[in-house]
């Protein structure tokens, strides 16, 4: 496995990519005053909402609300990970990414994992020359052929066959790098090797960068096991990748649904019969990071399950990754086969309408989980009302913060009839949250913003602002005020990591809970030339400061005359009256 990227690089990447030139390298942008703009490529529009602004290195679509740096563009544009978008914006620079070796997690060259790719399409090659032209691999093409799937299907997926020798693999490739790309077992009494692949239909496992990563064996007769998979090996972790991906992509880069199935051949069957986006999770359950991965590609995942008992079982195991992903705009549905019925045999029977049609009416995941406890309770009785609460709450919880949760939280609400449910952990709503923020933001004269607004805005936006706050070694004991918290914990980044400019900012509060608030201050308008930021800043954080200590002085004052005050508030208030005699305008304090 590589080593870190060094957080130092990180930023100056950011530093020496202009966004706008990132941008058009991938969408033509046109200058519109001091943005830059195009029609989203992450929804479809007609009229330009995607804005781009180079001081800021931030882009922002007001149509569908994504945003972020250079970085984020890359991973939603082009669906990369963290690591490859940063390897990505290093190629479009012009750079070399630098790795950090640990004691946990040694360094591995490149070199190395492109030798061990460079093995894995020889391989796969070989395996494919033995379908072809193989004596054994005539079994196999029958087997294909029984199954219906064309020659132009199985050069689209890179079948091939195995060998059934012990070592095949060995006579042709390097031993040591066949051992690590997990092609080879190795005996525990230190004997030489074998193949682990021997007699089985081989399914290659790409990445969405098309690059062999693993394989899937599949046995011709009823030998077990009947699938087996690569091991964990550096390419390959099975927990994060899905089969057919690529061949996904490769099809349609932005599928309306992505359909989530259990085998191998289930997926091939699919696509045999024009059903382009289907994946398999690789001989596990479907994974928080399975699902995060596809919902990179689609808003809408169908996870399909056999119909008998242990079908019925394993989509009810798929909650708990299913809840800890949806976020709002993504939607899970859950598709139930009839009885003795895979996707393979189904799509046969019914045709492609009546699959596809089955897979459009599927359950939502909210009429799947609540209709789930309405079978197995009796909501007709208090006790089975209550087990419900019981069981539900927990996977709603797991819900990220946003309507869909409130939802599903009054759904369980009305049905368990208890009418002091909280609706969250803490018994505090999203809408309530939201509403009292809005209230304590909300202009007080005719629309303009507060000076909190206008100070944090221009600090996030212009870090170097934070020199002329050291500059005046203001004392914030006893300061409260709307976003006081969110404003320190800038300053506090600003001073620990210096950034450079508000898309290294950015970086820095990536996958945090400060995140979102942080792009909302990037993105808003003051409509302050360049040549009065410092000015505007200065007076927003005077009129900042003198209404938060009026207002800690008037707290002091009147608990001084009803509850009395400590020695620790005595001393706060006796600098507070000092400092308001001292300065009776109280203002650059």
């Amino acid at each position: 496995m590589s080593g870190r990227i060094p957080r130092e690089f990180i930023d100056e990447l950011l530093v020496r990519v202009d966004i706008v030139d990132l941008i058009d390298s991938h969408v033509p942008l046109k200058k519109t005053g001091n943005n830059f703009v195009a029609r989203c490529p992450f929804h479809t529009e007609k009229t330009p909402s995607f804005s781009v602004n180079r001081k800021k290195q931030f882009f922002h679509c007001f149509g569908c609300g994504a945003s972020g740096n250079a970085i984020s563009f890359l991973m939603d544009f082009s669906h990369l990970d963290f690591v490859e978008a940063i390897e990505d914006l290093a190629g479009f620079v012009g750079v070399d990414v630098p790795r950090e070796s640990t004691e946990y997690q040694p360094k591995q060259k490149k070199d190395d994992l492109n030798s061990l790719y460079a093995l894995m399409d020889q391989v796969a090659a070989f395996y494919t020359e033995q379908l072809r032209t193989g004596d054994e691999g005539k079994k196999a093409v029958e087997y294909l052929k029984n199954r219906g799937v064309s020659g132009d299907c199985a050069g689209d997926f890179m079948l091939g066959y195995a060998p059934n020798e012990w070592k095949s693999l060995t006579s042709r490739f390097n031993p040591k790098l066949l051992l690590e790309a997990g092609l080879l077992v190795s005996k525990e009494d230190g004997g030489q090797p074998y193949d682990r692949f021997r007699g089985r239909l081989m399914f290659p496992i790409r990445d969405k960068r098309a690059r062999i990563i693993g394989f899937g064996g599949r046995v011709l007769d009823d030998s077990l096991p009947k699938y087996l998979n690569s091991p964990e090996t550096p390419l390959f972790h099975k927990g994060k990748e899905v089969y057919g991906l690529y061949e996904l992509l490769e099809k349609n880069p932005k599928p309306q649904r992505i359909l989530i199935v259990e085998g191998y051949m289930d997926v091939i069957a699919l696509a045999q019969f024009g059903i382009h986006y289907a994946v398999a999770a690789l001989g596990t359950a479907a994974s928080q990071a399975h699902l995060d991965l596809l919902f990179r590609f689609s808003s809408e995942l169908v996870l399909c399950f056999d119909g008998d008992k242990a079908g019925r079982e394993a989509a009810w195991r798929a909650m708990e990754s299913a809840f800890s992903s949806l976020k709002d705009g993504r939607q899970i549905r859950i598709m139930l086969l009839p009885q003795n019925h895979d996707p393979d045999s189904l799509v046969r029977e019914e045709g492609l309408d009546g699959f596809v049609g089955r897979m459009q009416t599927a359950e939502t995941l909210s009429e799947y989980f609540f209709g789930h406890f309405s079978n197995e309770l009796n909501l007709s009785e208090m006790e089975g009302r209550a087990q419900l609460v019981n069981k539900a709450k927990p996977y709603l919880n797991k819900l990220p913060e946003s309507v869909f949760k409130e939802m599903m939280f009054a759904r369980l609400k009305e049905l368990s009839g208890w009418a002091n449910l909280d609706v969250s952990e803490n018994g505090t709503t999203l809408v309530a949250k939201q509403d009292r923020k809005i209230a304590r933001n909300r202009p007080q004269d005719g629309g303009r913003l507060s000076s909190a607004r206008v100070a944090i805005a221009l600090l996030v936006q212009n870090p170097r602002l934070a020199e002329l706050i050291e500059q005046r070694e203001i004392d914030w004991s006893g300061l409260e005020f709307s976003g006081a918290a969110l404003f320190k914990n800038i300053l506090q980044m600003i001073a620990d990591k210096n950034p450079a400019n508000a898309a290294v900012l950015m970086e820095c509060y990536r996958d945090t809970a400060e995140e979102k608030p942080i792009k909302a201050l990037a993105l808003l308008d003051s409509q302050v030339s360049d040549d009065k930021i410092e000015a505007v800043f200065c007076d927003s954080l005077d009129r900042l400061l003198t209404q938060a200590r009026e207002t800690a002085l008037t707290g002091l004052l009147n608990k001084g005359k009803t509850a009395g005050l400590d020695a620790q508030e005595k001393e706060l208030l006796r600098k507070m009256l000092t400092a308001k005699i001292l300065v009776p305008n109280n203002r650059n304090l």
